[in-house]
């Protein structure tokens, strides 16, 4: 099922306005920009509404998600995402969803949002969620925005479009949520023939494969996000009761491990791809730092949802419409489950634009911007 939607977004997606080259060169509607176009491949954490148009369980676009947004988009969240953010700091428009059908034409040249809820590295990730698009379709389906933006504006204004645009990743906490440690997709038995450092370089190897693919497709800038402290938000919490009031420790060390190597490749990326520039985004740092000292940040709940229905930290049912939503979204450093506050987002996209070594490493996405 979830093919035949591709196909059908696909077809949509042929007819071009006549005169869009003449439009693009008249008004310079991207090259005018240091950042012309910001391209978005991830999950949950960054899906703009992608899964609205595929059959799947892992869907957002219904009450009370968005309710800082003017209603639902699709977004897990109550209101803008980390890449949103980062958008609107480079000074561009919502990065419109690649499944929209409205996504056509001189839409995709200031960028495409490629992410997907319940995607991961892995193709076997997120087979829970029923429908979702893994890594290996989104870039697929950024190889037909590429050839589309060749058919508006040539192979030349292209390569400069893409060679000047952001490409940002944040994927990697399904393929240890929605694979590694599902219940209903592996058993401890088969975790112990797969070790996690197995697992983990498995990760690390794809990864390579696809970041060098979208290399090779004509991608330059790239800001790269880590994962975040997993074991640390409410559903992790209400499914291990025995780590009291901690964060459970074994998906935060899968997460550490795999930030590890993570930033291994980026540096190994730096040096073999010429003209490349990967920035490592260590969101798992940046949220740490939040959850430890959440008060400085003008939180006063780190550990709970704020939409809630089951579970000590609200996190045993996704954010539904029969779900109890909190006064004051932005004391929550959690949206639902599973997904940061509007708030948290904020803090962390800033953070990732404007921050130091320790945030975003060897430069902020600002710095990226300019080079």
């Amino acid at each position: 099922m979830t093919t035949s939607f591709l196909m059908l977004s696909a077809d949509l997606r042929k007819p071009l306005i006549f005169g869009v080259t003449a439009v693009y060169v008249l008004f310079g509607v991207c090259l005018s920009n240091k950042v012309p176009a910001f391209f978005v491949f991830g999950d949950s954490l960054v899906d703009p509404g992608n899964n609205n148009y595929i059959v799947s369980i892992a869907k957002a676009n219904y009450v009370p998600n968005g309710i800082d947004f003017g209603g639902p988009s699709g977004r897990f969240t109550n209101g803008r995402t980390i890449a949103d953010v980062i958008g609107q700091e480079l000074g561009l428009n919502f990065t419109p969803p690649y499944m929209a059908p409205t996504t056509a034409a001189s839409s995709i040249l200031q960028g495409v949002n490629y992410a997907s809820a319940g995607s991961g590295i892995l193709n076997l990730t997120g087979l829970m969620w029923v429908g979702r698009i893994n890594m290996d379709a989104q870039i697929a389906n950024f190889e037909k925005t590429r050839q589309d933006i060749i058919s508006m504006i040539g192979v030349s204004a292209t390569q400069d479009l893409l060679k000047k645009a952001i490409f940002m990743t944040c994927l990697g906490s399904n393929d240890f949520l929605s694979n590694y440690i599902a219940p209903i997709i592996t058993s401890t038995a088969e975790r112990e023939l797969i070790s996690p450092e197995a697992f983990v370089a498995s990760m690390t190897s794809t990864f390579r494969q696809q970041l060098t693919r979208l290399y090779n497709l004509g991608a330059r800038k790239f800001m790269v996000a880590n994962v975040g402290p997993i074991g640390c938000i409410p559903s992790q919490r209400d499914l291990n009761p025995s780590a009291g009031e901690e964060c459970v420790s074994f998906p935060d060390k899968l997460a550490q491990s795999f930030n590890v190597e993570l930033k291994k490749l980026v540096v190994e990326l730096n040096k073999k791809l010429k003209g490349s520039i990967y920035v490592h985004a260590d969101a798992y740092h940046i949220a740490q730092d939040i959850l430890q000292n959440y008060k400085a940040y003008g939180f006063e709940n780190f550990k709970s949802s704020c939409c809630h229905m089951a579970g000590r930290f609200g996190g045993l049912v996704p954010c539904f419409p029969e779900s109890t939503v909190c006064e004051d979204r932005s004391k929550y450093v959690f949206w639902d489950p599973f997904h940061p506050s509007e708030a948290a987002n904020l803090v962390i996209a800033k953070r990732l634009f404007d921050g130091d070594a320790n945030d975003v490493w060897p430069m902020n996405v600002r710095k990226l911007s300019q080079v």
